[in-house]
């Protein structure tokens, strides 16, 4: 039985090993593609350590989330399925679940950067239907999805972005890669919640990734000081850093038109958010995170390094 190199997952409470599998054998309709770079996102360590609801029920399996790979036919593409396995060699794969990347694109970057930047862009193009003209604010912008969604936002045609985090120093940095305006989140949240009230009063879209008592404030505020309190707002739930839970007052879903969802693995149709247009959008530039690549057999002592702000550990196979 022939055999490849692959990341497996032995236990939940202990990183993956570089080891040998079975290869693939491709079934019905299935195409084998080489692996090329693959992202150590946190959601991947999630899967990894049986924190995330796509994990599998019990160890051994592949660890990886996504995949650059290289088809048959030498092309490159992208593939985002979650908790499919992908720190592997090669893979037997349905083509229709690979999204084509221009073929002078680096993978390691598109490893790196299109699953921060996946959250965002399905959010506002397949979950609220984001047009051009509209504002944003993203809450939890000095992290990497956070990062990515301003300049998505941006490259999508928003006529206004604000970023707000508690980075000052990437919130400065963040003024001249796509937003317009900046909310720094402090330990006082009086001076929070007027920093909100003042820069994103009157947004049309939230996206937001801390959750938990700041949503809760930054809600409030913005809500109480909109302008015209019939306009909508569209509140989408991507991360909870912050905290699980938010507390919602019902007078405030009365008085404001906020319509408040989530977007994420199983809440929107892949096919509906034109993913090639996110590949095509990492590949030109316009929005990067920073490859940190390591090779396949050092995947277990980098499994655990906290990458820095605008970086992203990338596996190279």
């Amino acid at each position: 039985m022939s055999t490849i190199r692959a990341a497996v997952v032995e236990a939940f409470d202990r990183p993956p090993r570089c080891t040998t599998v079975p290869a693939p054998v491709p079934g019905d309709g299935q195409e084998l593609v080489d692996v090329l770079a693959v992202g150590i996102h946190p959601v991947t360590r999630g899967v990894a350590a049986g924190r995330h609801y796509a994990a599998p029920a019990a160890p051994p399996f592949v660890a990886g989330t996504d995949a650059v790979v290289r088809r048959r036919d030498g092309s490159l593409a992208v593939l985002a399925v979650p908790g499919s396995g992908t720190l592997a060699e090669r893979l037997a794969v349905d083509p229709r679940t690979l999204v084509p990347v221009p073929d002078d694109a680096s993978p390691a970057v598109v490893a790196a950067t299109v699953n921060p930047a996946l959250s965002s862009w399905v959010a506002l193009t397949a979950r609220v239907g984001f047009r051009p003209g509209q504002s944003l604010l993203v809450v939890g912008a000095t992290g990497n999805a956070g990062s990515a969604a301003v300049k998505v936002g941006a490259a999508l045609g928003a006529s206004r972005v604000v970023a707000a985090g508690r980075d000052r120093a990437r919130l400065g940095r963040l003024r001249g890669a796509g937003a317009d305006e900046v909310v720094a989140i402090t330990p006082d949240p009086h001076e929070t919640a007027a920093a909100f009230a003042a820069a994103a009063a009157d947004v049309d879209v939230v996206l937001d990734y801390v959750w938990g008592p700041g949503t809760t404030l930054a809600m409030e505020a913005i809500t109480r000081a909109r302008t015209d309190h019939a306009r909508p707002l569209d509140w989408v739930q991507i991360g909870t850093v912050g905290g699980a839970d938010v507390t919602l007052a019902g007078d405030l879903l009365r008085r404001d038109a906020l319509r408040v969802c989530g977007s994420g693995f199983g809440s929107v149709d892949p096919a509906r958010a034109d993913l090639p247009g996110l590949a095509r959008l990492v590949a030109r530039g316009a929005v990067t995170v920073t490859p940190r690549v390591v090779p396949l057999e050092d995947v277990a002592a980098a499994w655990g390094r906290q990458d820095a702000r605008g970086e992203r550990t990338v596996v190279v196979l």
